[in-house]
């Protein structure tokens, strides 16, 4: 097996297991707080269950189990504790996104990613104890959690820059959305693990898993084709002639162009671009669960199921499209900039039509989750889109700017929750949700636009850096110094 096949499946489970991190709390949740059921709850009963067997022959409720509305569960949170607790993985989480970056190029994609991982792993273990203890205790666990795993996605660039072709990469992003994968497969264990085993379980197997990534991790990856041990010369002269003069290899790091990066147009673009699609998908990730059970009625094992399922679409429309990509590039049929603006078009545009969708399917259910499954699946060719065009932009800073883009793109995972948290705040009524939606899909809508009008792909001046201009510099302070020992032959 090629050592960049073996790199594509441990980077997508890597991902997978970074967003078992941030999501298992937000359907943990949903069993972790007391449900009363106040005149609100019962109003939203009638309205979106009026069809189902809570409601008797005479049309009033009919006599619900303290086991469906007030359970036995630990604690009486409010929508404004609840959605703290959500976006508290959020709030440092984006300090991390240029320091990611930057050790990353400096120390290796291999730590960075690995600890980042790892340490979010054993920290999920402490997730019950500290809940118990207190409210604000969970709060800061979780934003501790949140700060240690925000260098992970940043990082991965500068590995992918390394390792992947121009064209193999809109294939090999689609191994970051094993994140798509890694909410799925949260979302739909945990409400079985919960309904089984109570919503402890939930952290200490998330915990466990992984712990086993990151002994794989370690064992299999390396950060480039030169330091891997067992690659073939094939592989390796393969990939470094593809990479060709895009990629400057130096004892020591390349030295970063910050003031070219903060000033760049592209990159702006690409950082509202990222923003807008991740804003819609950080909202439907987090308050799918909460809406599903909280508005629509369902049980907790199928507020897990078609929340974790669209996920699942998610990456299996990245990987498809994904590959229809690299082979419209491969054969020079679209051009590397049309086709990350095609995929935007899905990404952002197509993603906020189906969240405005969601708001207008009002209690039917059916209807609601084909929503939310469109609006998540189709948010997956961002692997195809901003995301590739950042490492196409400027290979050799890749991980600098995704941590750049990171920083304001991932503080919608706290900035969404508190919105969210004041919208619906005793007010759990579908007319107040559409508010949520109705700004989620406008922003989605509105940062796509910007990419197609104004959005490229093509490498920027300043990701060469010039060794002549640095050479010549240090010729000169050598001649200046009095006592240099160093001479110059003329």
């Amino acid at each position: 097996m090629e050592k960049r096949t073996v790199l594509w499946y441990m980077t997508f489970w890597g991902f997978a297991i970074n967003y078992m991190f941030r999501v298992n709390i937000n359907i943990a949740i949903v069993s972790m707080i007391k449900h009363s059921i106040s005149k609100t709850n019962v109003t939203i009963i009638y309205e979106c269950l009026r069809d189902t067997e809570l409601l008797n022959s005479n049309n009033t409720i009919a006599q619900i189990s303290s086991s469906d509305l007030i359970n036995d569960n630990k604690f009486e949170w409010n929508e404004y504790h609840q959605n703290s607790i959500l976006g508290a993985f959020f709030t440092l989480h984006v300090i991390m996104q240029i320091p990611g970056g930057v050790l990353a190029q400096r120390y290796g994609t291999k730590t960075v990613f690995g600890i980042s991982n790892g340490v979010a792993a054993i920290l999920s273990f402490a997730v019950p104890a500290s809940a118990k203890f207190n409210y604000k205790a969970l709060v800061a666990l979780r934003v501790l959690q949140g700060f240690i795993a925000g260098g992970a996605w940043p990082s991965m660039h500068t590995m992918t820059a390394n390792w992947i072709p121009p064209h193999e990469r809109s294939r090999f992003v689609s191994a970051y959305l094993g994140s798509s994968i890694g909410t799925a497969v949260t979302y739909i264990m945990c409400g079985y693990l919960i309904a089984t085993f109570g919503w402890e379980s939930v952290f200490y197997v998330s915990g466990g898993l992984g712990l086993l990534w990151y002994i794989c991790w370690i064992l299999l990856v390396y950060d480039t084709p030169a330091k891997h041990p067992t690659i073939s010369i094939r592989e390796r002269t393969y990939i470094e002639n593809c990479l060709g003069k895009t990629i400057q290899t130096r004892s020591k790091p390349l030295p970063i162009p910050w003031k070219s990066l903060l000033l760049s147009k592209v990159l702006l673009i690409n950082l509202v671009t990222q923003t807008g699609g991740i804003w819609g998908l950080f909202t439907l990730a987090a308050q799918a669960p909460s809406y599903f059970n909280f508005v629509l009625g369902l049980n907790i094992k199928q507020t897990g199921l078609w929340s974790g399922m669209p996920h699942l679409v998610r990456w299996v429309f990245s990987f498809g499209f994904s590959m229809i990509c690299d082979r419209l590039v491969k054969s020079k049929r679209m051009s590397l900039t049309n086709v990350r603006k095609m995929a935007t078009c899905f990404c952002n545009i197509l993603q906020g039509l189906f969240i405005w969708g969601i708001c207008y399917s009002g209690c039917n259910s059916m209807v609601a989750v084909f929503m939310l499954f469109s609006a998540t699946a189709v948010n997956g060719a961002i692997s195809s889109g901003a995301l590739a065009a950042v490492v196409d932009i400027a290979p050799n800073y890749a991980g600098v700017i995704q941590g750049i883009i990171g920083t304001v793109s991932a503080s919608s995972g706290f900035i969404s929750p508190i919105i969210v948290g004041y919208l619906t705040l005793n007010q759990q009524t579908l007319s107040q949700w559409c508010k949520v939606f109705h700004l989620s899909g406008a922003i989605c809508v509105g940062t796509g636009l910007i990419y197609v009008f104004f959005g490229t792909s093509a490498i920027q001046k300043w990701n060469t850096y010039d060794d002549s201009v640095s050479n010549e510099k240090e010729l000169k302070l050598i001649v200046k110094k009095p006592n240099s020992s160093y001479t110059l032959d003329t």
